[in-house]
């Protein structure tokens, strides 16, 4: 493994890695085989990001089907150049928020097959894809979501530790995309990984998260689900009651008794399930102004 690590770094060295696209190259062969641990033969794969292949090269030979998606001009060359063999490999040269998966996923859409996403993708940019992946909470048909049975995404530590909060988290974590993450699906930490197993190394640790996407959402979805989640998390000093008034919501008192939540409680305190809760008697209080 070592050795193989050795083959990453100096390829990886022969290519100038651009800090606009947070590009940080994963080496470390033991963290790609736990990648692929959670796929099969069968599988059809969407990976976004491919950067050098050196993930790349491995799913070509033990999935079935890999579609990748990279913006990088310089990457692609590399791609073209080393993987240009496989009958199983199709590269598509464009942003992931502007591909749309049942578009270049035409046969497997038609056949009812869904696909698995495998994505190394910076910070600045993993709410805007998980939010394209998963659409947002109150899309009931998103056509994205729809082709998609799991996803398999490294990010940086602390954001994977957003991903996977619910209410008991630290504050700090558990917000709107940890709600975004989990309302169609149920995300974990699959493991951590240090700095080292990327060339050049990041300044923080990232881990594995898995994303298993469900066939229908935690909970019922009513029209004020997203603007009240929106409130109660933009406000976090101010108690729930306060949060919800400011954001404009009527009769807001009557509708937290009537949800049997106290007016002081944060909104950081409430499960997707109690926010399925709240904005219904919130859309009920309001139809009966």
């Amino acid at each position: 493994m070592d050795l193989q690590k050795n083959v990453y770094i100096l390829r990886a060295k022969k290519f100038r890695a651009k800090k606009r696209l947070g590009q940080n190259f994963l080496i470390n062969p033991d963290v790609i085989e736990k990648i692929l641990s959670n796929l099969s033969n069968d599988d059809t794969i969407l990976e976004i990001g491919p950067g050098l292949g050196f993930v790349t090269e491995k799913l070509v030979q033990r999935t079935k089907k890999v579609v990748a998606v990279e913006l990088d001009d310089d990457a692609i060359k590399i791609l073209e150049k080393n993987l240009s063999g496989h009958d199983n490999f199709s590269l598509i040269h464009n942003d992931i928020l502007k591909v749309n998966l049942k578009e270049i996923f035409k046969d497997e859409y038609e056949k009812g097959i869904k696909v698995k996403v495998v994505a190394n993708i910076p910070y600045y940019i993993t709410s805007p894809i998980i939010a394209h992946l998963l659409g947002e909470i109150d899309e009931i048909n998103n056509e994205n979501r729809g082709m998609i049975s799991e996803i398999i995404l490294m990010v940086q530590y602390e954001v994977a530790k957003r991903l996977v909060a619910n209410q008991e988290s630290p504050n700090k974590e558990y917000g709107m995309l940890s709600i975004l993450s989990n309302f169609w699906a149920d995300s974990s930490i699959v493991m951590k990984v240090g700095a080292r197993s990327f060339y050049p190394s990041p300044k923080v640790d990232s881990a594995i998260v898995k994303i298993r996407i469900n066939d229908v959402p935690k909970c019922e979805i009513t029209p004020y689900l997203k603007r009240t989640i929106k409130a109660c998390f933009l406000s976090r000093r101010k108690n729930i009651k306060n949060s919800l008034f400011n954001a404009g919501f009527m009769n807001v008192e009557k509708a937290l008794m009537a949800a049997g939540f106290d007016v002081q409680i944060r909104g950081e305190k409430l499960s997707i399930n109690d926010f399925c809760k709240l904005s219904k008697a919130l859309y009920e209080a309001g139809k009966n102004e």
